[in-house]
């Protein structure tokens, strides 16, 4: 009987490998080979570059002289309802308060006055539109607004490669420099979140109104 449990303990018995020496360069290699494999691909290095230069483009945009004149020809008149007439679309003021949108968490809402003032004929707005679709992901409706920016039919001369590439080494150099355009503070954010929350079924963000418009003067006289 104990012969027959020894030969079954010797069956069962489990070969251990012999210890392996750990190699620091070897570990290292897979650890670059694993960064590698999630690097991000080329497309999503796009979209982030294009978000950073927006974000820079709508600080400035926000910190222009007479953003907040613009803003107060946008805002809707309390003793009238909130859509504009065509009478009453100050072009300017559309691309302050989209890029004020974007800048605090409200990009649906910023596309919609992109797309009005850029509808317009503003190139600055088609140029934001292009920086936006890129940062989704959505390169033809980037091309497409690429193009206005190019053909825009204004009284203006049309930019040139060398205009959007001097605007791309801007976006860089405040990047990695840094800029006195403050982003907005959170009394804007606050009356925008107000705003949006008047929006009850709708995701947009109507026209602004006085009060938006006053905390923008604040704003601009703090700087």
């Amino acid at each position: 009987m104990t012969s027959a449990i020894d030969d079954l303990l010797a069956d069962a018995a489990v070969s251990l490998p012999a210890p392996r020496t750990f190699s620091v360069p070897a570990a290292l290699c897979r650890l670059a080979a694993d960064a590698a494999l999630a690097a991000p691909a080329a497309e999503v290095y796009r979209a982030s570059q294009a978000g950073q230069r927006l974000g820079i483009v709508s600080r400035w945009v926000l910190n222009e002289p007479g953003a907040a004149l613009h803003m107060d020809r946008l805002a809707a008149d309390p003793e009238a309802g909130v859509h504009l007439t065509e009478d009453q679309l100050d072009i300017e003021g559309a691309l302050v308060f989209a890029c004020l949108l974007y800048l605090t968490g409200h990009p649906e809402s910023a596309q919609f006055w992109w797309q009005i003032a850029a509808g317009a004929g503003h190139r600055a707005a088609a140029y934001c539109l292009h920086l936006h679709h890129l940062e989704l992901g959505e390169s033809r409706e980037a091309q497409h607004w690429y193009r206005q920016v190019i053909h825009a039919s204004t009284g203006a001369s049309a930019p040139d490669g060398e205009f959007l590439e001097g605007l791309e080494i801007f976006a860089r150099y405040v990047r990695h420099n840094g800029s006195a355009a403050s982003p907005p503070t959170g009394g804007l954010e606050a009356e925008i979140n107000r705003l949006a929350s008047r929006n009850s079924g709708c995701a947009i963000v109507s026209r602004p109104d006085r009060r938006l418009a006053e905390r923008l003067h604040d704003f601009c006289a703090r700087r």
